[in-house]
């Protein structure tokens, strides 16, 4: 049977948990057998920058930062799961990537 591996990556938290307890659903819908969802390390991006263009003045600064959330889930045995899954509604903002394995 095939196996399907699902990445989820979002800046926003909720819209990596939503979706993953979808494709659960549908996981738990067609009997597929599914591990997951597996938080992955949070990815912090961090960038300081100075406020003033052209270096005079007082030293302010800036600093921006974003968080990529990221899970992993694991879905085998149901390659109806597997359509359904790929059917699923993506949020905007939202990358999910789909890897097939024999």
């Amino acid at each position: 049977m095939q196996k399907a591996r699902v990445k989820l990556r979002s800046t926003e938290q909720e819209k990596v948990d939503n979706l993953a307890e979808e494709i659960l659903e549908i996981g738990k819908e067609y009997n597929a057998n599914i591990s997951g969802p597996v938080p992955l390390p949070t990815k912090n991006m961090k960038i300081t920058t100075r406020k003033a263009p052209d270096g005079e003045g007082a030293s302010t600064i800036e600093r921006y930062e974003m968080h990529v959330h990221k899970r992993l889930i694991d879905i085998k045995d149901s390659e109806r799961a597997l359509r359904q899954v790929m059917r699923v509604h993506v949020p905007e903002g939202l990358d999910i990537e789909i890897e097939l394995m024999e």
